[in-house]
């Protein structure tokens, strides 16, 4: 019976190391990208901008922020970008709204010290599959379209960086103004 039991404890224990060393390479996606970081970033814009469903609602590099304190760090560039038609069912639902601090959909461009470009996306698939049935479909379709923004056609000159449009000023009801996002 002790051995029975310890021998339960130590499964669960084991499981929990298990998950915890993985969890993050499961949640994170990282893909080298065959071009440099600007190339990188211009590619995946017009990607997204292809796709006719997916809008490009920001660009920024928090590393430019973080130099003018003082650091020095290497760039990593955020691209986001939403589909209106995946985020509005959980935005409009009350159980799903929560869900809606994973929008914009965020694509990270960085350099490693090896000078080596890298992609990071969240795995979407996985995500949705936390958040249940309504949010697993609709991030099952990010995925998808995850994929065809990462697919390079080494072939097609380098596009350049699209710098996305301000976003347009709405009237908050305390008086502040919230920008657009997704």
């Amino acid at each position: 019976m002790w051995k029975t039991i310890t021998s339960f404890f130590l499964g669960i224990v084991f499981t929990l190391v298990l998950a915890g060393t993985y969890a993050s390479s499961l949640m994170i996606k990282e893909t080298e990208s065959p071009f440099g970081l600007e190339e990188t970033v211009a590619r995946i814009q017009h990607n997204i901008k292809d796709t006719g469903n997916w809008d490009l609602v920001g660009l920024r590099n928090p590393s430019a922020t973080i130099r003018s304190k003082g650091a020095n760090v290497p760039d990593a560039v955020l691209i986001e970008a939403c589909n209106t038609d995946y985020s509005k069912p959980l935005i409009k639902d009350d159980a799903t709204r929560r869900v809606s601090l994973m929008m914009p959909c965020t694509i990270g461009v960085y350099q490693k010290a090896n000078g080596k470009t890298y992609i990071g996306t969240m795995n979407a698939g996985l995500m949705g599959w936390m958040f249940g049935s309504k949010v697993g479909l609709v991030m099952s379709d990010v995925a998808r379209d995850q994929k065809q923004f990462l697919s390079f056609n080494p072939s097609k000159p380098a596009p350049a960086i699209i710098q996305p449009k301000k976003a347009k000023k709405a009237s908050g009801g305390g008086g502040g103004s919230l920008g657009g996002g997704c």
